[in-house]
């Protein structure tokens, strides 16, 4: 153990010779495993023996069955083993017995389901009187066995049941001596009957004393016994008891597996949960708390453990005959856990009250449990051996098995350690030591979180970059990142937030931004903590991989592999008339603004604006998300805007507020306030009666929201993957509708969607297919998101085309497998049809780059999947270096160590980015400097970056979390030398006014460089056309233009002379400068081939044209290529004048360039798709789509500036009500207390 890990936190553990902080030593995992099986072979020999040559073989020549057994049986040794480390002995009993009290119930179930629901006809049934019975029941309960009243009634009368039962076994046998536990059930029932002879249960004890044949203490017993079974059967028959033990299995019917009603009679096509089945939900707090204990327990007694006759199904799938995976009826493959995880071995020691031992098996195959589970994912159950009737919940007992631990003391160490350290697994009981090696991870999602496991485990050093902000964990927790010995964390809740109030950590990719609350993202931060304590891990954020970081860079740096798990990528778009009209917006959009800016919490200020009715397009399990979030959302805005808007009419009048909102504005926030206090009020009338507010009857009749899918519900992948989140869905008050085909947006008078018109298709029972009516029916919707699908993430393809063989639909990478020739070289084959590939194409000096999750068409699709890429290709990234590892053997610890250290202290310094320097030009701006290396060196002029601060660093003013969303800027000049870069902020919202609050030396995210860099000729005469902030922008593209060899003649517009900023950069970089100002002080030239003129840029260039401004450098007539850089009116303007008033001086064939400042949200390129600007071709009228933060630089007559206009506006009215909360903030007193007094 280095020094360095020698802290407070340290401490002796249970088992001699180790510290906690030897735990995160890999040769003193090593010995801890000795030990380990030192012990279990001196308790058991034969489990010792077995277990020692199963490791040793690293489980080749094993049976499954045969290893399963070695595994159940040293399971328990290890979890004792566990509990004396951690000195949690008791407390591990405990939780043993709180599992193991419940198993009378399953027996219970059983004599319900095999005996008591079978013994009575329908004619007898009718004649039992259940109460009658009950109260006999309770008074035997009472008096006879009153120690069970501490339980609850099913557990009470469970126990009751199993005593009779072995009593009644016992006094079938022959027997000499009666033992004294069925003495004593024989004395307790005479009892009950010697107290209530004239009551229920004496009555009904001695009508059944008279309808048996036993006779004597058999007698007893039975007539007891009977009392019991007629109750059940009685209370099973009437359904009045939802006891777990009389919860039968239903059989599947595979085309009706939701409950569902059709509420309009003249309209089939919707769909909707019944009434009584309606769930309240209030914001976005955990929306399934995974049941109870009993809950779990019952799903693992249902199971049939069939690990033990090799039909464990759920893990290995279901065959064919001829090996093939079977399909069911919805033509879904029943394969299995893709991961293969031991799940009926894991229920079976769960079963036997050893949750550790249960959790141990699961962390084999499925290390990062934590990320799956219960409402994650359900390929298990598909494969589940019941196949007609439902399967076992396998998903929710495994999540059970793991908060069973965590919820123990210091249960998040047991399971942390479990990941490093498990020598029940054959293939790495423990992890090896730095090897010297480097992966650089792309991706941070599940499918990369879990590789960079594995690839630590096996002694390599790990670096994950993620184009997201990842938040930093409290030093203390991690051990500043491994350097130190973590606080050890005893109390789970120590490291866990109610969802609501939770940090958006950014962690986990998709399982961060696209799943819901339905499942606990505090798992995502568990899996965060455990891997930013590893010494040979780092994780950045804000890094993108084809901008901040290129493969060139990554082998520069000194890494020796790269593994890309980059997720999903481009949404699709859906074909319709009007389809990005403001209102309709992609899903992944829509749910990354809502889970990673916070528009759902009350304490932030991002803007997301959503008005009912609403409409998603899509029958997938993002569409169902979507539908859910929008529902529950809507209540959270309209509350929040209330709040906000009462706080600001408190400070500045509702007169002023109300001057800042136009017509169509003044409706909707009219609208929004009316229902703000709708809900307001409902919620008050819930606090009165004490129970849970009811919004669903609120948002219905406000138009609600909508699933709206061109096929059968059957037919949609929702129903067809997981049938169970339709139904949830279904619960929270969402409409699936049917058979519809979108064909139009209608736009209201302010050119936003008010509908959208779709044609009823009809199924053709013999084709399959779905053919159109002529149906049109029109659906009201004041929100659109489209959920319709994505494409792999393969944009760094896109962005240097042939870097990597694709395959022959251009979606995926083109597989190939790594093998090793006679030589000893790696070499590049091509992977067969059907074989699974892990490398690209790319093959470098003898580097190589690999592939996983949904970039691998194998394993897209789902979280599970993602996973099990990692654990099935990682073994192939250790093969590659396995010779040179080898060959490493004498190299010293500290020589390997140094390796990355070095790298780590590299990446540090030029990766991360700092405030140097905010200063402000203008009243209205101000230039922030960031010292990052990297992003000043890869800047090109005209790209640009994403800016944020961090949330565990976020101001909190007047309870609002002063946090940022993503701010596009783009470089205005760089320092490659001093690793300066300036980015210059016009303050228009809120975001962009809390620049002039980031400090010196506090650390931001910049993401990027990214859009594409403006294209610079040679030799021409370049009009460049600046407005308002768009100055910042083009005296970086000037300058390289003019550097070029070509010749430059700017328009510079300000509204008021006093907002010019960079003068003498402007004019270093340009040939001749027309200032133009609409108002205020003239801009006096200080050159005398500049010139000013009052007015709009265009009116400057018609001016310059007629040779009214002066001399001129250069003839309209000879200018090539005009670049328009400012708002969205000032580029059409330009665009519009160079066909009228501009024309005359023009050449007909110039080049006409905008940077168009579309909303912009991910800016990775092509992935949450808020960017998408639509063009059409002047020339064909053909309609297209542009990611504008793709290519920023477009053609002016191919831009539908009108559209733009109008996209601009989707978050007006909760723009300008935060932004007068924040007028309102910044006078505070506690504000000038953070900050003083600064220009706002």
């Amino acid at each position: 153990m280095s020094d360095a890990f020698v802290t407070e936190n340290n401490f002796e553990l249970g088992i001699a010779g180790f510290t906690f902080a030897d735990l995160f030593n890999a040769n003193k995992l090593k010995e801890l495993a000795d030990v380990f099986y030192a012990d279990v072979l001196e308790k058991e020999p034969v489990i010792g023996d077995a277990l020692q040559k199963y490791i040793a073989s690293r489980g080749k020549g094993f049976e499954r069955k045969v290893e399963s057994k070695i595994l159940t049986d040293a399971a328990p040794f290890l979890s004792e083993f566990i509990a004396r480390l951690f000195r949690i002995g008791p407390e591990r009993e405990d939780l043993s017995r709180d599992i193991t009290v419940q198993n009378p119930v399953w027996r219970y179930k059983f004599f319900v389901q095999r005996r008591a629901s079978k013994k009575y006809k329908p004619e007898q049934l009718a004649e039992l009187n259940e109460a009658e019975l009950w109260r006999a029941v309770t008074e035997l309960r009472n008096t006879a066995f009153d120690e069970t009243l501490v339980h609850d009634e099913e557990l009470s009368i469970s126990e009751i049941t199993c005593r009779l039962l072995d009593a009644e076994e016992f006094l079938k046998k022959e027997h000499d001596e009666m033992p004294p536990s069925v003495q004593d059930t024989i004395a307790r029932v005479t009892k009950a009957y010697d107290a209530h002879k004239d009551t229920a249960f004496g009555k009904a004890y001695a009508a059944f004393v008279v309808a048996e044949d036993a006779t004597g203490d058999q007698l007893t017993v039975k007539a007891a016994l009977d009392i019991i079974e007629a109750w059940t059967a009685a209370a099973f028959a009437a359904k009045s008891r939802k006891w777990y033990s009389f919860k039968v299995p239903h059989a599947l019917n595979y085309q009706n597996l939701v409950h569902l009603i059709h509420p309009m009679p003249d309209f089939q096509n919707v769909i909707r949960g019944s009434e009584d089945e309606l769930r309240r939900r209030d914001g976005f707090k955990l929306t399934d708390d995974r049941g109870t204990m009993r809950d779990a327990l019952f799903e693992i007694d249902y199971c049939l453990i069939c690990h033990e006759r090799g039909k464990d199904s759920c893990s290995t799938g279901l065959h064919e005959a001829d090996g093939t995976l079977k399909r069911n009826p919805l033509g879904i493959s029943t394969e299995g856990c893709p991961l293969d995880e031991r799940i009926s071995e894991m229920h079976l020691l769960k079963k036997q009250g050893d949750s550790i031992g249960a959790l141990a098996l699961v962390a084999i195959d499925n290390p990062m449990c934590a990320g799956t589970g219960h409402r994650i994912c359900n390929d298990c159950m598909k494969g589940c051996i019941f196949q007609k009737q439902d399967p076992v919940n396998i998903p929710l007992a495994e999540t059970s098995v793991l908060t069973d631990v965590l919820k123990l003391p210091y249960g998040f160490e047991i399971y942390s350690l479990l990941t490093r350290w498990n020598p029940l697994n054959c293939r790495r009981p423990y992890q090896l030591p730095y090897s010297g090696k480097n992966v650089l991870v792309v991706g941070l999602g599940p499918a990369g979180y879990t590789l960079a496991h594995y690839l630590l485990n096996e002694g390599f050093g790990v670096v994950g970059i993620d184009g997201l902000k990842i938040e930093p964990l409290p030093d203390n927790w991690t051990g500043s990142l491994g350097r130190e010995c973590p606080k050890p964390i005893q109390d789970i809740d120590e490291i866990t937030q109610p969802l609501d109030e939770r940090i958006l950590s950014g962690f986990g990719g998709v399982s961060e931004y696209g799943i819901t609350v339905r499942w606990d993202k505090n798992f995502l931060t568990i899996v965060q903590l455990m891997l930013s304590r590893r010494k040979r891990f780092r994780a950045y954020g804000g890094i993108r991989f084809g901008g901040t970081v290129t493969i060139e860079d990554a082998w520069n740096y000194g890494f020796d592999h790269i593994a890309i798990a980059t997720g999903a990528g481009r949404p699709t778009i859906v074909p319709m008339k009007n389809n990005l009209i403001r209102g309709i917006r992609q899903a992944s959009d829509f749910l990354m603004a809502l889970q990673l800016t916070g528009a759902f919490k009350k304490d932030t200020l991002s803007n997301l604006q959503v008005r009912m009715p609403a409409v998603v397009i899509g029958g997938g399990l993002t569409g169902i998300d979507t539908a859910t979030e929008l529902f529950a959302y809507y209540p959270v805005q309209c509350e929040k805007m209330l709040d906000r808007y009462e706080e600001i009419v408190d400070e500045f009048g509702e007169e002023a507020v109300f001057a800042r909102f136009d017509e169509e504005e003044k409706n909707a926030l009219s609208e929004f306030l009316a229902h703000g206090r709708e809900i307001r009020a409902e919620r008050q009338r819930a606090k009165e009666a004490g129970e849970e507010p009811n919004f669903v009857p609120l948002i219905k009749s406000w138009g609600g929201v909508s699933l709206v899918y061109r096929k059968r519900l059957q037919d949609s992948p929702a129903y067809r993957l997981n049938h169970e989140e339709v139904q949830k869905a279904l619960e929270e008050g969402i409409d699936f509708v049917e058979c519809m085909n979108p064909t139009e947006a209608v736009p209201d008078e302010f050119n936003a969607v008010k509908a959208i018109k779709f044609e009823r298709l009809e199924h053709d029972a013999e084709t399959g297919k779905f053919k159109p009516t002529g149906d049109i029916r029109e659906f009201p919707a004041r929100t659109v998101c489209v959920a319709a699908g994505t494409s792999p993430n393969v944009i760094y393809e896109k962005e240097k085309p042939g870097t990597f063989q694709m395959d022959e639909w251009r979606q995926f990478f083109k597989p190939f497998n790594a093998v090793h020739n006679v030589d000893g070289k790696v070499e590049l084959v091509e992977a067969a049809k059907g074989e699974t590939g892990f490398f690209t194409s790319y093959n470098s000096g003898g580097k190589f780059i690999s592939y996983y999750g949904d970039n691998h068409p194998k394993y897209a699709g789902n979280v599970v999947r993602a996973m099990a890429s990692a654990k099935h290709g990682y073994e192939h990234v250790v093969h590659l270096f396995q010779n040179e590892i080898a060959s490493r053997g004498e190299m010293p610890q500290a020589e390997r160590d140094a390796i990355f250290d070095r790298l780590e202290a590299t990446l540090d310094e030029q990766l991360r980015a700092f405030v140097v320097k905010v200063e402000r030009l203008t009243p209205t701006i101000v230039e922030i400097i960031v010292k990052a290396p990297v992003q000043a060196r890869k800047f090109e002029p005209g790209q640009f970056y994403r800016l944020q601060n961090f949330e565990t660093t976020a101001p909190v003013v007047d309870g609002s979390k002063f946090l940022m969303e993503g701010l596009a800027l783009t470089g205005a000049w760089v320092d490659v030398g001093k690793g300066l870069l300036s980015m210059i902020v016009l303050e228009m919202g809120t975001s962009s006014r809390l620049c002039s609050l980031l400090k010196e030396g506090e650390e931001v995210l910049v993401m990027g460089p990214t859009g594409t860099p403006t294209e610079i000729p040679t030799g021409e005469n370049v009009l460049l056309a600046g407005g308002g902030l768009g100055n910042a922008v083009l005296f970086s593209i000037a300058k390289a233009i003019r550097d070029n060899g070509n010749k430059v003649i700017y328009f510079a517009g300000y509204k008021d002379g006093k907002d010019l900023f960079k003068r003498e950069e402007i004019e270093g970089a340009t040939d001749q400068i027309i200032w133009a100002t609409d108002f205020g002080d003239a801009i006096v030239p200080a050159r005398p081939q500049d010139a000013h003129f009052r007015g709009n840029i265009v009116q400057a260039m018609i001016a310059y044209g007629e040779g009214k401004l002066g001399e001129r450098s250069v003839e309209l007539s000879e200018i090539d290529r005009i670049i328009a850089i400012g708002s969205d009116r000032m580029m059409n303007g330009v665009r519009e004048a160079r066909h009228t008033t501009l024309k005359p001086f023009l050449k007909p064939d110039h080049v006409a360039i905008g940077s168009i400042n579309s909303p912009m949200q991910c800016m990775m390129k092509e992935v949450c798709a808020q960017c998408l600007q639509r063009h059409v071709n002047p020339h064909t009228g053909e309609e297209f789509f542009v990611f504008s933060c793709f290519n920023q630089d477009q053609a002016l007559d191919f831009v539908d500036f009108k559209n733009l206009n109008e996209r601009l506006k989707a978050n007006s009215i909760q723009e300008k009500l935060t932004n007068l909360w924040l007028d309102k903030a910044f006078g505070r007193e506690e504000f000038s207390k953070l900050y003083g007094q600064i220009g706002v």
